[in-house]
């Protein structure tokens, strides 16, 4: 299992009127996380995506148990639970606040796909050889 921790803070533009993070702000949370656990494997999306191969999201799940507010440092922790074998990749993502109190949950699932065809390809070897390690 890979998992990686990012902070965030919240800040005034995340909010709605009732001063907390609006409900439609998670998945770019989710983004932030699954991006900074990329870049701690040593890739970056810009060199997946030279490399010819899109991330593209299919599905997003989540669960909202208490509320994010203005100025929180929340950590998002972004874990691979299982090693992706074909086309798909789940990352699931769990935010805390300070007081360590799990406000969110979600599961994101992303295809991997071929940048000229659109078609689902599978995940890439520079990906899997990140990944493996953690999964023996």
């Amino acid at each position: 299992m890979f998992t990686s921790k990012t902070q965030i803070r919240i800040h005034y533009a995340l909010t709605d009127q009732m001063g907390v993070v609006y409900y439609g702000h998670y998945s770019q949370l989710y983004e932030i996380g699954r991006t900074e656990a990329l870049r701690g494997l040593g890739l970056t999306y810009k060199e997946i995506e030279a490399s010819g191969i899109l991330m593209m999201v299919t599905e997003i799940h989540s669960r909202f148990l208490r509320p994010a507010v203005y100025d929180d440092l929340i950590t998002v922790v972004t874990t691979v639970k299982e090693l992706p074998l074909h086309h798909k990749i789940v990352f699931h993502s769990e935010i805390f606040n300070e007081k360590e109190k799990l406000l969110n949950a979600g599961d994101v699932t992303l295809y991997f796909v071929d940048a000229k065809t659109m078609k689902r390809t599978g995940m890439p070897e520079s990906i899997r050889e990140k990944l493996v390690g953690f999964f023996n």
